[in-house]
């Protein structure tokens, strides 16, 4: 007896001494079963786009923490009852299976394993034998060696077929429910359950019938096994099977695409996009290209102006549409801005102390060196007011601004905010920048316009949650500038038969009716729109407000985002009546047209103290304030001060002065002379 137990000892050791040298000698291929596809999820790991693998299958990784529960329970409960125990071979089922094709004659049920059926996943064979089902029983024995019952089972999820060219729950899930199948409903469980045994023979969408009819049997077997009870398994089977097969997820294309080019080794690659925002844009876009013309594109691009972080972006109306070249990026393409760059003129005019909101200009035609600009609609106005020059989108006012404030000033703050406005080669800017005289991107003008929706502050865009642009120090202008900015194109009106949503916006058109732009704002959010033909042609009839700006409005309301409302007003910012303007401010007057017979021969004036830039500590933060010196050198009396645009109570006569500050901040103090020549610095009070 002793020596039969001592035989039986020395030949299991030798067994598993023999097995596990040809387990370390032919180890299962597990490493080459890791081509899967590629994908790109929003910020908060929702799936954006994915990619087929190299040999054309979709092929997304399962996780079983975001796999629904009653699904993976009634899986292993059809496939694979004693899954969490055996060792990769299931004695009982294969004596179940042996026994039934020996009373029967033919296959009743299989023996395979969950384990099993990996193995045949990762090392494919056509032939289906016994020394088949011996490999795969040996392949089972050495995978339980080396993952656990959770990876294994993952890995399953991730490769088993389930028609067509969709291997894995996930992407099985998508194409036939479209949705993650993280909540699946009973029926669509169960039919889940059932595909990956006939894949082709059971596939929705060319056989309806017999993917129900399969579906049901497992829900039939559920309910023997107590899995589910009967009154759920009869609401089940009577839901009809979908015939359809759904294109995967396939939002924010162009982004996507710049992530693969990023980092084309990852699998998964994250972007700052919102699905949900990225979704209703890329409806709106899709529905307005289709109303515009079937060449027209619609490129959009939406911003936290706070962070620079991007939301949604639109790069093209179809991407997969030929006639309108989506695979081109538009919102990347440098184009003519058209007037969405006046803002800046306005701003930069009211940083100077040139202007103030109720400043009368003039809309005449004019001749600047040879350059005779001209309204969109060829008409003039007469006298207006900077508000109504800026709301109206007058094209002679903006260059009389621009040409006071200089263009190349005006390129200097754009740098400012990270853009350099492309200009033909060889030449400096000129006064038709103002009018979309340069090149810029609709990504480049929503960047801009963040510093118009933050206090001045621009922030760099930005795609990818681990990209760090490079910081902007110096705001694109004041803080007040922005303010009196933001008043006037909230005043806007929207275009017809939208509502007021509370956003300050301007549009824009390029000459030939190129490019149509609309670009808008609330307290957080920047929104930027193109319209136009991505070859360049002319679209007649596109404009800004025609075309964009109903786009503009329409994304604002669908995107689920909210309205922020915008700043109020900072320390010094004031909307004055033209009656509570000085009397040089009350008309706008160019400086060769302030000089008249007679005219100084002293120097302009300059504001001496406080210097530009100083940093002044006037006790604010107590009961005992002090007041601000000033002085200045040069200029003709009468002098006239204001702080941040309102008048300082100081002797027009006298070159010094003081004037006390109404809170702590920055601030900004401007002198002008009886010529009308002025000069402005910008301190910070505390």
């Amino acid at each position: 007896m002793a020596a039969a137990l001592s035989a039986i000892v020395l030949t299991a050791a030798a067994s598993l001494f023999t097995l596990d040298r040809l387990d370390r000698a032919y180890p299962p291929p597990l490493d080459q079963a890791a081509d899967i596809s590629t994908e790109v999820v929003d910020r908060d790991g929702a799936l954006l786009r994915a990619y087929t693998t190299g040999d054309g299958r979709w092929r997304l990784p399962a996780d079983l923490k975001a796999l629904d529960p009653q699904f993976q329970k009634m899986l292993v409960a059809y496939e694979d009852q004693r899954f969490w125990s055996h060792h990769g071979v299931d004695p009982v089922a294969v004596l179940r299976a042996a026994s039934q094709f020996a009373a029967n004659g033919r296959i009743v049920s299989g023996g395979s394993t969950i384990t099993m059926q990996l193995a045949r996943l990762i090392e494919p064979r056509e032939e289906r034998s016994l020394g088949a089902k011996l490999r795969q029983a040996a392949r089972a024995l050495q995978i339980e060696r080396r993952l656990s019952k959770e990876e294994i089972l993952q890995r399953y999820l991730t490769l088993a077929p389930y028609g067509g060219n969709l291997e894995g729950v996930r992407a099985a899930s998508l194409a036939w429910f479209g949705k993650e199948p993280n909540r699946l409903s009973l029926h669509e469980a169960a039919l889940l359950v059932a595909l990956p045994q006939s894949p082709e023979a059971r596939r929705p969408d060319r056989h309806r019938q017999s993917a129900k009819a399969a579906r049901d049997r497992v829900l039939a077997r559920m309910a023997v096994a107590g899995v589910i009870i009967e009154s759920e398994v009869e609401r089940a089977s009577a839901e009809a099977v979908s015939g359809v097969r759904r294109p995967l997820p396939g939002l924010a294309a162009h982004v996507a695409d710049a992530a693969l080019r990023r980092d084309p080794a990852a699998t998964r690659r994250q972007v700052t996009i919102d699905r949900g925002v990225q979704e209703a844009l890329e409806k709106v876009a899709s529905a307005a290209a289709a109303r515009i013309g079937p060449k027209v594109s619609v490129a959009m691009v939406l911003a936290d102006s706070q962070t620079g972080e991007v939301l949604a972006k639109v790069g093209s109306a179809d991407y997969f549409e030929p006639r309108r070249a989506g695979w081109i990026d538009m919102a990347r393409a440098e184009r003519s801005p058209g007037s969405t760059l006046k803002p800046f003129i306005y701003g930069l005019a009211v940083e100077d102390g040139v202007v103030m909101q109720e400043t009368m200009i003039e809309d005449r035609p004019a001749n600047f060196s040879g350059y005779r600009p001209k309204n969109f609609d060829m008409g003039y106005q007469g006298d207006v007011t900077i508000r109504q020059a800026l709301q109206l989108s007058l094209n002679v006012p903006a260059i009389r601004l621009l040409d006071a404030v200089g263009p190349v000033r005006l390129v200097s703050r754009l740098k400012r905010g990270g853009v350099v406005p492309a200009l033909p080669r060889g030449e400096t800017p000129g006064l038709a920048i103002g009018l979309g005289g340069a090149g810029v991107t609709l990504e480049q003008l929503v960047q801009l316009y963040t510093g118009l929706a933050n206090g001045g502050r621009v922030s760099p865009l930005r795609s990818f949650p681990d990209e760090k642009p490079a910081a902007l120090p110096d705001a694109i202008l004041s803080r007040q500038a922005v303010w009196q900015v933001a008043d006037m194109l909230s005043g806007v009106a929207p275009p017809q038969g939208a509502p007021r949503l509370g956003i300050a916006y301007k549009t824009g058109t390029s000459y030939g009716f190129r490019d149509a732009w609309s670009v808008g704002y609330d307290g957080r959010h920047v929104l930027g729109v193109w319209v136009g033909r991505p070859d360049g042609g002319s679209v007649p009839g596109l404009t800004g407000y025609l075309a964009a700006a109903p786009i503009l409005f329409e994304a604002f309301s669908k995107s689920g985002l909210g309205i922020e409302p915008l700043p109020r007003a900072p320390a010094g910012a004031v909307r004055l009546s033209r009656t509570e303007l000085p009397f040089s401010l009350r008309r706008f007057a160019p400086p060769e047209q302030a000089l008249v017979a007679g005219a100084p021969t002293e120097p302009a004036p300059e504001i001496v103290f406080p210097p530009a830039g100083a940093r002044v500590d006037l006790g604010l933060a107590g009961d005992g304030a002090m007041p601000l010196a000033l002085k200045l050198n040069g200029g003709r009396a009468p002098f006239r001060w204001l702080a941040n645009g309102r008048p300082v109570p100081v002797s027009a006569r006298r070159r010094t002065g003081s004037w006390t500050p109404d809170g702590a901040g920055f601030s900004t103090l401007t002198v002008i002379d009886a010529a009308g020549r002025a000069d402005s610095v910008r301190v910070f009070v505390e």
